[in-house]
C-alpha cells in the first residue's frame, strides 16, 4: 500500500524499479515479509508452511496432491521473487516527477511492528501454543525438499523476469480463450458486476448532481 501510494496509485510492477534506494525502510519491511511468505527458514511463514508440507509428506496422499502442494509453494516463491526483482532492483522506470520517499512515521511504526512479528511471531506462537515440540521424522532428502522447491521457485521467478514477453500482447491472439480463463469460471459476472452496477451508477449520479 505504501509503495502503491508513492507510485501515484500505479500497481504495475514494470513501472517500478530501484525502490530500495528511494524507500529503504519500506523496502526492508517488504523484503522480510516477502521472505516470510515464501517460507524461508525461521521466519513466521516457515513454521506453518514447512509443517504443512512435512505433514503432507508423512500422510497418505496420492502423488498428484503431493505434487500440487509443492508446486504451489514453488509458485509462491516464484512470483514473490519476480515482484522483488522488478520493484527493488535496477533503475526507476516511472515518471521523474514522482516524489518517492518513505511514508510518514505513523506508517513506518506500524510496518516495523509487523516486521518484528514476521521475524519472531512464528516461533513465539509455536512455543506458546504447543505443549511440546512437534517432531516429524523424515529422510534428509524429504526434509530438504521444501528448501529445494523454494530455491528452484526463486530461480524460475528470476528467469521469467528476464523474458521480454510483455512487449507483444500474446493474449490478443487467443482473445476468447484468454477472456474465458481470465473470468475465473464467470465469478466476476456472478459476484461482482451484478452487485456493483447500481452503487456505481448511483455514485455517478451523485458526482454529476452535487460535486460538479
Amino acid at each position: 500500500g505504501a509503495i502503491i501510494h508513492n507510485m501515484n496509485n500505479s500497481q504495475d510492477i514494470r513501472l517500478m524499479g530501484g525502490l530500495s534506494i528511494h524507500m529503504p525502510l519500506t523496502s526492508a519491511c517488504f523484503n522480510v515479509s516477502n521472505l516470510a511468505l515464501c517460507g524461508m527458514p525461521f521466519l513466521a511463514g516457515f513454521y506453518s508452511k514447512d509443517m504443512i508440507l512435512e505433514i503432507v509428506s508423512i500422510s497418505n496422499v496420492n502423488m498428484f496432491s503431493f505434487f500440487l502442494y509443492y508446486f504451489s509453494t514453488g509458485l509462491t516463491v516464484s512470483y514473490s521473487f519476480r515482484l522483488v526483482y522488478y520493484s527493488m532492483t535496477g533503475d526507476l522506470n516511472c515518471g521523474s516527477l514522482n516524489m518517492l520517499n518513505d511514508e510518514s512515521w505513523i506508517m513506518l511504526r506500524g510496518m516495523m511492528g509487523l516486521l518484528i512479528m514476521s521475524i519472531i511471531g512464528g516461533s513465539m506462537l509455536n512455543w506458546l501454543i504447543f505443549p511440546f515440540p512437534y517432531m516429524i521424522c523424515l529422510p534428509i532428502y524429504m526434509k530438504l525438499l521444501t528448501l529445494f522447491v523454494c530455491i528452484v521457485g526463486g530461480l524460475f521467478g528470476y528467469l521469467i523476469s528476464l523474458s521480454n514477453l510483455f512487449f507483444l500482447n500474446k493474449s490478443l491472439f487467443m482473445y476468447n480463450l484468454s477472456t474465458f480463463l481470465g473470468s475465473m469460471w464467470f465469478m466476476p459476472y456472478i459476484s461482482t458486476y451484478g452487485m456493483i452496477f447500481y452503487p456505481l451508477n448511483y455514485g455517478q449520479l451523485v458526482v454529476k448532481s452535487f460535486d460538479q
